[in-house]
């Protein structure tokens, strides 16, 4: 697996992956971490994976983040 690019985030580390025949979708927030494969015969090449991750698919990570650190702290 190899690290071919990243998406700049001003709270959330962002790395895209290859790998055999998928792209791996990093997002890391502190001690947390999500992640999303993608097949490349769905997104078909980087281009097509970056316009998956839009500003609103970001922010749905980061509300999963919060309720990850919510469940984390036993706050939830």
């Amino acid at each position: 697996m190899r690290i071919i690019d990243t998406i700049p985030h001003p709270s959330i580390t962002i790395s895209i992956f290859q790998m055999n025949d998928k792209f791996i979708v990093k997002f890391e927030a502190g001690p947390m971490e999500q992640a999303f494969k993608f097949d490349s015969a769905d997104v078909k090449s980087l281009e097509g994976v970056k316009a998956i991750i839009n500003p609103d698919f970001i922010e749905t990570v980061r509300k999963r983040f919060n309720e990850m650190y919510m469940q984390m702290r036993g706050t939830k």
